[in-house]
């Protein structure tokens, strides 16, 4: 296999006219360059030079090693950029996963803030359950993910990865104007004893937060609908078919309206989180500046009900 650099020292030396002038194209010194010439003439078996004391004049052979060799050397010094870029993190793919409040209302911004910083990087994004996203993230098939945790439904840590805390969110009361607890100044758990509830689906953490809240209030709550869209929960109690309990994300750029109230009761418990997770080695150097841009997204988002962790 022959030698780039040698190659290129003889393509600077016919382009210069002399080892001297090559060299200090180079940065090299003159016998640098004639035993890399010389290297390269035992390498081909062929005389690349005529020399003599005052001079030097390339064979046919030099001109056609030379002739042959320049796009392969502009070809190594395109890769040899391309790699560069990609090991800064200029350059690669970000593989995401996520769940639907988070695609909502956290990755426009943080998209907007990394592609500005990064336009060349390509992002592909999957939503999924979060065991799948994990299961993903362990695999190698997703550089990030995005997942909530209930205060009151902890989860165990994944083995071979780091978690970023980005978000803490009130849970929040959605309750029909026509409520008694939509008009009181001080509502507690109590007040929805006898309420028919709409939840998410059952065996989600969310189902699973509300049964533990009523619980510790006494009671197991009706549910009476189950659905993983907040659309649809906040449609079905602007018609009056019962409460919720939504993550405050959920209603940003949501007010109360003639058909329902947002309710926030006391306690600390009624909480959800909203982290970041990667591999603990961070192979792909892309990540590192899409986790900057989560957490200035998340920044942005901050406000009474939804705020970064101190």
């Amino acid at each position: 296999m022959l030698n780039p650099v040698h190659l290129q020292t003889l393509v600077t030396v016919l382009r210069t006219g002399s080892f001297a002038d090559a060299a200090r194209d180079l940065g090299y010194t003159s016998s640098a360059v004639s035993q890399q010439i010389a290297a390269l003439e035992r390498s081909l078996k062929v005389t690349l030079f005529d020399r003599s004391a005052r001079s030097i004049t390339p064979t046919p052979a030099a001109t056609l090693v030379a002739d042959r060799c320049r796009d392969s050397l502009a070809a190594l010094s395109v890769l040899e950029d391309d790699v560069a870029a990609v090991s800064s993190g200029r350059v690669g793919t970000l593989r995401i996963g996520s769940f639907p409040t988070a695609s909502e209302r956290i990755l426009p911004t943080a998209f907007r803030h990394y592609i500005d910083a990064s336009p060349e990087v390509s992002i592909r994004l999957d939503e999924a359950e979060p065991c799948e996203l994990l299961l993903r993230l362990q695999e190698g098939s997703l550089d990030v993910a995005l997942e909530f945790r209930y205060r009151l439904v902890p989860k165990c840590t994944v083995s071979g990865t780091r978690t970023i805390t980005l978000l803490e969110e009130d849970l929040v009361l959605l309750v029909p104007a026509e409520h008694p607890a939509a008009q009181s100044a001080d509502p507690t758990w109590d007040d929805f004893r006898e309420a028919t509830w709409i939840a998410t689906r059952d065996g989600t953490d969310g189902a699973e937060c509300l049964e533990r809240l009523c619980a510790q209030a006494g009671y197991t709550p009706r549910i009476a609908f189950r659905t993983n869209d907040y659309d649809t929960v906040r449609e079905f109690v602007s018609c009056g078919l019962g409460v919720a309990l939504v993550p405050a994300m959920t209603l940003m750029g949501v007010g109360d309206s003639e058909q329902f109230r947002i309710v926030s009761l006391p306690g600390t418990e009624a909480m959800r989180s909203i982290h970041v997770l990667h591999r603990s080695e961070i192979l792909n150097p892309v990540v590192p500046g899409f986790l900057d841009a989560l957490r200035q997204a998340a920044d942005e988002l901050s406000g009474d009900r939804v705020h970064v962790p101190q």
